[in-house]
């Protein structure tokens, strides 16, 4: 129970720090610009301890769901008004409701403050502000995986043989046994034993077992001469390559017909160097991104497995208290080594920190992207007006946008409802 709960302590201060550094994101080019910024919060809520420094209120609040910055003049006023000047409400619905905005953001600016508010600032400035976060969060992924891969270590598949299928079964098919029919496999067909090196596969020298895999999984239905390194000698054999059903090497989720040896490798702890650490980066980067695309589809899928008892996705969404939870059970399990669990916890953080910057850069408020577009939207249409000798037109009104926002709002929160129900009664394990 200690280690549980030492585990699920880890991984949400770690969450937490995520947090603070991407609104020390924001805040270091709010404070470079001269934004006043009278709130530094991590966390949501009541106040659980707070300290003034400067005009600046930093603390830490009781909900653990997220954090922010307060900057004034987040919202401009209406195009004509003066600083600080608030018109009549407007009686259409959503003109009342952005106008009762403005004026709710409109009222902490003070007299002086006309150079110091959000919306007045250059737009590469807004955009420079806005994206700190985002690229703080990116920026600690890289880390984390430069961590994981170039200090740590991962495990790595070797082209040496820990165990011979001995017959042939589709990927996909949910069985232990060989069934009665099933025709054996090549690597049995030939009598290969764990412990075998496989050296050279169709007059290739083998380096490493991913080039063994891609050169099996083309030469299907060919038989290929291959040698293997047995109790220190050589030994020549020729195997009959035959095809079977797999999971794609690039999508997990796809099943394809290749060629088949019918082998498990052995692995081994290796550091790598900064190349990994850039292809991991781009690899998962795009994955998660499919992952983001495919979020409405896996959020019905987290509803069925809160109220209707199906198993939950491990490759889906999950909140604050999944992520603790899995944090305690990897720490309280006997399944995996220190060194596991260190580099469990490592890559965890990564990935998720990876996930929230590329979450806040989607651009629609009150998302730190809807702010982005905002940004890059004034750029243009300034490019524009200079392109055609036209009069400034000023920054973007963001505001325009406030009713987008608030469904968005809804939306987040009730997406953060159902993952924290589900964390709490359906749980994503990794352990058993």
């Amino acid at each position: 129970m200690v280690y549980y709960l030492a585990g699920a302590l880890i991984l949400f201060l770690g969450l937490l720090v995520s947090i603070a550094l991407h609104e020390l994101g924001h805040f270091s080019f709010a404070k470079l610009f001269r934004v006043r910024t009278p709130q530094f919060m991590v966390g949501f809520g009541p106040t659980m301890w707070s300290r003034h420094k400067g005009e600046t209120e930093y603390g830490v609040k009781w909900i653990p769901l997220g954090g922010y910055i307060r900057m004034i003049g987040m919202l401009p006023p209406r195009k004509g008004d003066a600083p600080g000047q608030v018109r009549s409400i407007r009686s259409g619905p959503w003109q009342g409701l952005i106008d009762s905005a403005r004026g709710a953001a409109l009222e902490e600016v003070r007299p002086g403050d006309e150079d110091r508010v959000f919306y007045s600032k250059k737009w590469w400035q807004k955009l420079l502000i806005m994206s700190g976060g985002p690229v703080m969060n990116l920026l600690l992924a890289v880390l984390f995986f430069a961590i994981l891969l170039m200090g740590i270590g991962t495990p790595q598949a070797q082209p040496v043989i820990k165990e011979v299928a001995q017959c042939m079964v589709p990927a996909s098919a949910k069985v232990t046994t060989c069934p009665a029919n099933a025709a054996p496999t090549p690597a049995e067909q030939v009598k290969l034993q764990a412990g075998d090196r496989i050296v050279a596969f169709d007059g290739k020298k083998i380096g490493d077992y991913e080039q063994l895999q891609k050169l099996i999984r083309g030469e299907g239905g060919h038989t290929v001469p291959m040698t293997v390194r047995r109790d220190g000698a050589d030994v020549r054999l020729n195997v009959p390559i035959t095809r079977n059903q797999m999971y794609d090497l690039d999508d997990q989720d796809k099943v394809v017909t290749v060629g088949f040896l019918g082998i498990t490798p052995t692995s081994a702890i290796e550091r790598q160097g900064p190349g990994a650490v850039v292809s991991t980066m781009g690899d998962l980067t795009s994955r998660t991104v499919g992952a983001l695309l495919r979020m409405p589809q896996k959020m019905v899928g987290v509803w069925n497995a809160a109220f209707g008892g199906e198993e939950r996705d491990p490759n889906g969404p999950i909140g604050v208290v999944g992520v603790s939870r899995i944090g305690g059970e990897v720490a309280a399990s006997d399944d995996f080594t220190g060194t596991q669990k260190v580099s469990f916890f490592v890559m965890l953080l990564g990935s998720l920190n990876l996930a929230v910057g590329l979450f806040n850069l989607v651009p629609l408020l009150p998302l730190d992207g809807g702010h982005i577009a905002g940004a890059l939207l004034e750029a243009v249409k300034k490019l524009f007006a200079r392109m055609f000798r036209r009069p400034d037109p000023g920054y973007v009104d963001v505001a325009k946008a406030l009713p987008v926002t608030y469904v968005m709002a809804v939306v987040l929160i009730v997406m953060g409802g159902l993952l924290i129900y589900a964390d709490l009664f359906n749980p994503i394990r990794v352990t058993g």
